[in-house]
This record gives structure tokens, C-alpha cells and sequence, in this order.
């Protein structure tokens, strides 16, 4: 088995797994296995950067598989997380795991 092929099967098999890190959340109607990370700005902050990528304006990051996720996550776009508006600030992908930075909709 390859390193990428490692890298894709510990993405399900852990880090998305949902007795280890991730939770059932309803993205756009559909529960896929997420992981929601809400502190990112008090961990950015200890590492003495918040403005990663457009993440001080992020409220928190999605972290879930490509594969579960809609494909257009471009900055602006409103997401339906939970029953609730967020708006995509940036978003990342790298071996088969999304990031999506988002912020609350403050208008809903």
C-alpha cells in the first residue's frame, strides 16, 4: 500500500470515524462525518497568526472527505450546516480532506 493510500484510509478509518473525532452533521441536507473545529482562532492566536488564509474572519472550520461534500465551496457562498446559514470564507483541499473555513450569517 502506497503513502496516499495510507493517507485515504486512515482519513476514514480514524479521523472521520465517528467513535473516534468526527460527528454526524447535515451539510446542504445530506449527514455526512465531519469534523467541526470552533477554536481555530484561539489556536491561530497562540501560534501568533490569525490571518491564515482569510481565517480571521472564519468562526470555525468543516473538515470532512471531498467525496461528502458539495464541490462548490467558493468564498461567499451560503452553506446550510445544521439547519443554519454559514458563509464559506476560504476553502482547502489536499488528499481527498476538505477544510472549510466558514463564519456565522449574521443577517438570518
Amino acid at each position: 500500500m502506497s503513502f496516499k493510500d495510507q493517507i485515504k484510509q486512515d482519513l476514514s478509518d480514524v479521523f472521520l470515524n465517528l467513535d473516534e473525532f468526527a460527528d454526524l452533521h447535515r451539510i446542504e441536507g445530506n449527514e455526512v462525518p465531519v469534523v467541526i473545529d470552533s477554536d481555530i482562532m484561539a489556536k491561530l492566536s497562540k501560534i501568533g497568526d490569525n490571518r491564515i488564509h482569510g481565517m480571521d474572519e472564519a468562526d470555525m472550520v468543516i473538515m470532512g472527505k471531498a467525496s461528502d461534500l458539495p464541490k462548490n465551496l467558493d468564498p461567499g457562498r451560503l452553506l446550510n450546516l445544521d439547519g443554519r446559514e454559514v458563509i464559506v470564507v476560504t476553502t482547502t483541499s489536499e488528499m481527498g480532506l476538505v477544510q472549510i473555513a466558514v463564519r456565522q450569517n449574521r443577517m438570518s
